[in-house]
């Protein structure tokens, strides 16, 4: 979803939710009876009533309402809620692209393309200036596993039918009988899981996404940039990645045979789209030589068919396509391992890569418009073109990652093994480099196939052995990156390289043309504050400078989410805009270019809100045309679930990049005259994190029992574990089920805590911190996520789920420290803004909030009420089923909140 300055909430999206709601009400009441209906209807009216006036007594009603309810209405008042809070999310995007189409059209957002190419107009910027950065660019959003999806994929395409249905009825929604029809089926569809999902149900789900959304929007977006800048040779800088079947990093599900899968998915996906599209070009271009005329390469292209119909025998396109189709389809089964699910008139050999079909269909291409005319240079031949561009025959580009301790383990047993180096796990950071830089120098291999290894080491070079199997099969683009989690030294580096090097990838011959780049991960706030020196030392050794010369890019990932775990949201936000201006310094010293990747979730906490936004407020010269960004969990969904939004977000995408790229020269003076007072509060507000979150007492106890933090992980919403380890430490658990258990308790903490401390102990001066708000856009747009996220918080419903800790004194004393510094922090926020309240400078994103809260707050209190059923030993499948459908409705409701 598209987060513009003002986002949208007209009378008509109020009219639509209300109609979907009526809607939605009227399948409860004939398909789960008349007692439900009247028991929600109730419940929705004294939440709605409450919010309108909380000063009476709605909030007792509300509760007396939802206590003592009989499981099997709490069960469906969950499930109604749920569904009702999908819908609304329906009517949003929809109301969304009304607003984003009507103020694009209007040149006014500079998230659109015409509002940037008329900003950087005004900047004195020309269009050629924007062409070279698109052309040396790439624009990726990298699609991932992270377990913040709550929604089944069954869901999420029932989502997509009633928006299509919604869609096409125009701007006023009309109730069809196949729309109620869609309604009563997602009524009567599971919201949660029965059963835990494994990779490859991941890779079907992030493969029916690139089929359905980004093999329609990438193309269209790609060839309408051409045309803006006039550029029709521009190259594909629009790709997408992804991490599924490839990321490895505590998930020991993912191996050689996920990585096979991943590929043998995405391929099949890429060759149906394909063929269908030959198969439509087939249908319509019945063009006779006789009565048209020919390139000869379009001549000896169909001459050489093997297509046998007397049929079309006068008829080279057709013959063309139908020889083309049949390439495609040997393709499908030795690519796919399966038939075409159309088959061929006729045998013809596979193709042996993308390029050679970009070829044949560039020859129909050029003999068309040089035979009549321009109005061919657009429709569904150059888009099908534009599409293998960018697709190929591998669909998205898949990252490696794992985490750095298994190189370490792995590389010691191979050099322990083949008499190199008896102890490689004890020697310093200067001893490990002197080896590896030896080993890489050396044609050697260390593997040896009649020793024995370690199930760990067997693992690992069988991925890779994978990997050195795709790339030759797909191309260049199959993998580029292989990504080291938990990197703290150049040696975490070198040895993927070295691992490289046993499957023949990295030649120490010719190290450049090393097809996969070892690119490090910088996660906590010591690692990204140790970035700078850990990229210098990797430069400075041959191996890795010769990949990135050669490549052009050194590609470093920071990540944003366990930054922020570890330090707080400002602190993070901070140190990663200092790790990133250290990076570019010495990326620019070795003479290469920075490709930064961005590793963000969905909530604020991890690095969410508008893309745009974050992109545009980047230091200056670290975008230089080329970004990464993962888009994870629902984050997917809410931003690519449908084609129009998808358009919109890639436009944003691209907007930001070009803005960031092409910032004026003076625009980084704010960053160097409050670069001393950022330092100042990022110190404070970590300091005052961690005092909370690690240093107080019985912490860890009230965050396991205030919040749902042991019912996400029975949610069965990814296929890797919550934790790292068994242990039960916050340093343990992963990111993302941090943030999400704090946003279905509506505290927020990872979007917010730290911040009010921070302005009061560092002693900030208002005066300066407003200036910054109003003129620094790194500042500003941290401080209008924060406002966002706290405008979602509520720290009456958090003291209910503080009820829930067994100790209420340390429930009291915790709870007791988060709504001070809530509250401090607010009034921090407002002080600096100038409001009154929050969000009174975004009064759609107000009321959009106050629209959605009446019905998630319902949602709160059953999970409250169930949880404690069942913590005091209700067993009952029936309690566990409505727990997990309320956090599923929690989430739908908040959005951005995994």
């Amino acid at each position: 979803m598209i987060q513009a300055a003002e986002p949208v909430s007209d009378d008509h999206l109020r009219e639509e939710v209300r109609a979907l709601g009526t809607l939605l009400g009227e399948v409860i009441r004939a398909e789960s009876g008349e007692a439900l209906y009247d028991r929600i209807e109730a419940v929705r009216q004294a939440s709605v009533a409450y919010h309108r006036h909380p000063g009476a007594n709605g909030a007792a009603r509300l509760e007396a309402l939802l206590s003592d309810l009989p499981l099997d209405q709490a069960v469906g008042l969950a499930h109604g809620f749920a569904a009702f809070s999908l819908l609304a999310n329906i009517a949003e995007d929809r109301a969304g692209k009304r607003h984003a189409r009507d103020r694009g059209a209007a040149g006014e957002r500079p998230d659109t393309p015409e509002g940037a190419l008329r900003r950087l107009a005004d900047e004195g910027r020309s269009p050629a200036e924007a062409r070279d950065v698109l052309a040396g660019g790439l624009i990726s959003p990298v699609l991932t596993a992270h377990p913040s999806e709550v929604r089944r994929k069954s869901v999420i395409d029932r989502l997509a039918a009633i928006s299509d249905l919604l869609d096409h009825s125009g701007e006023m929604l009309e109730v069809t009988p196949e729309l109620r029809r869609q309604i009563i089926i997602l009524w009567g569809t599971r919201l949660v899981r029965a059963s835990g999902l494994v990779v490859q149900d991941e890779i079907d789900t992030v493969t029916s996404f690139l089929e359905r959304v980004f093999m329609r929007a990438v193309p269209d977006r790609l060839l309408d940039w051409r045309r803006r800048l006039d550029a029709p040779d521009l190259p594909a800088f629009l790709r997408i990645g992804s991490w599924v079947g490839g990321d490895r990093d505590g998930n020991p599900n993912v191996d050689a045979g996920t990585l096979r899968a991943a590929f043998a998915t995405q391929a099949r996906a890429a060759l149906r789209f394909y063929l269908e599209a030959v198969h439509g070009l087939g249908a319509e271009l019945s063009l006779s030589s006789s009565l048209a005329g020919v390139s000869p390469q379009l001549a000896a292209l169909a001459e050489s068919s093997g297509d046998p119909s007397p049929h079309r025998a006068l008829e080279p396109y057709r013959k063309a396509l139908t020889h083309i189709y049949a390439r495609l389809a040997a393709t499908h089964l030795a690519l796919g391992g399966e038939p075409a699910p159309r088959a061929p008139g006729f045998v013809a050999p596979a193709y042996d890569g993308s390029e050679a079909f970009h070829a044949d269909l560039t020859v129909l291409q050029d003999s068309l418009v040089a035979h009549h005319g321009a109005v061919f240079a657009e429709g569904p031949l150059p888009t099908l073109i534009a599409a293998v561009e960018v697709f190929g025959f591998h669909l998205a580009t898949l990252d490696l990652r794992q985490n750095s301790d298994v190189h370490e383990r792995v590389v010691a047993e191979l050099l322990r093994v083949a008499g190199v180096c008896p102890d490689y796990g004890t020697l310093d950071e200067a001893g490990r480099l002197a080896v590896l830089e030896a080993e890489l120098a050396s044609p050697r291999p260390l593997f040896s196939p009649y020793a024995a290894y370690g199930e760990e080491t067997l693992k690992e070079r069988a991925i890779l052995q994978a990997a050195a199997e795709a790339v030759a099969r797909f191309g260049p683009h199959a993998i580029r990156t292989h990504i080291v989690s938990k990197t703290d030294a150049a040696s975490d580096l070198l040895e993927v390289y070295l691992l490289l090097k046993e499957v023949g990838l990295f030649r120490p011959e010719d190290p450049g043309t090393c097809p996969i780049q070892a690119a490090p991960l910088f996660e906590t706030i010591d690692d990204l504050r140790a970035a700078r020196a850990t990229l210098e030392r990797l430069l400075a050794s041959p191996a890795a400078a010769a990949v990135a010369r050669d490549r052009g890019v050194q590609e470093v990932m920071i990540g944003y989410s366990d930054s922020n775990k570890d330090g707080s949201y400002l602190t993070s936000g901070w140190e990663l805009n200092e790790a990133s201006r250290g990076l570019l310094e010495v990326a620019a010293r070795f003479g290469v270019r920075l490709q930064l990747f961005h590793g963000r979730g969905g909530a604020v906490g991890r690095g969410g809100g508008s893309s745009f936004a974050g992109v545009v407020a980047q230091p200056r010269g670290t975008v230089q045309g080329r970004i990464r960004v993962t888009e994870q969990g629902e984050v997917i969904a809410n931003k690519y679930g449908d084609p129009d939004i998808a358009r919109r977000n890639l436009e944003a995408l691209t907007c930001g990049v070009l803005l960031s790229s092409l910032r004026p020269e003076g625009d980084d003076a704010f960053g160097a005259r409050h670069g001393a007072t950022m330092g100042r509060l990022s110190d404070a507000s970590m300091q005052a994190y961690r005092a909370l979150v690690y240093e107080t007492e019985g912490f860890v106890d009230y965050f396991r029992a205030a919040t749902p933090i042991a019912e996400i992980a029975d949610l069965k919403i990814g296929s890797r574990p919550a934790s790292r380890t068994a242990s039960s430490r916050i340093e343990d658990l992963r990111a993302i089920p941090w943030v999400f258990s704090w946003s279905q308790s509506r505290i927020m903490l990872p979007g917010w805590f730290g911040f009010g401390s921070a302005v009061r102990d560092a002693g900030a001066d208002l005066d300066e911190l407003r200036a910054m708000a109003r003129d620094w856009p790194f500042f500003t747009t941290l401080l209008q996520n924060m406002e966002m996220v706290m405008a979602k918080a509520d720290m009456t419903i958090a003291r209910r789920y503080a009820a829930l800790v067994p100790d209420q004194a340390l429930a009291a004393r915790i709870h007791g420290a988060l709504q001070a510094e809530y509250d401090l922090t607010r009034q921090t926020l407002l002080d600096i803004t100038g409001q009154d309240e929050l969000l009174a400078r975004q009064p759609g994103l107000d009321r959009l909030i106050r629209l959605r809260m009446p019905y998630v707050e319902p949602l709160n209190h059953v999970q409250i009420e169930l949880i404690r059923r069942r913590r005091a030993g209700d067993d009952d499948p029936r309690v566990r089923a409505g727990i997990l459908l309320a956090i599923n409705g929690i989430a739908a409701g908040l959005r951005n909140s995994g």
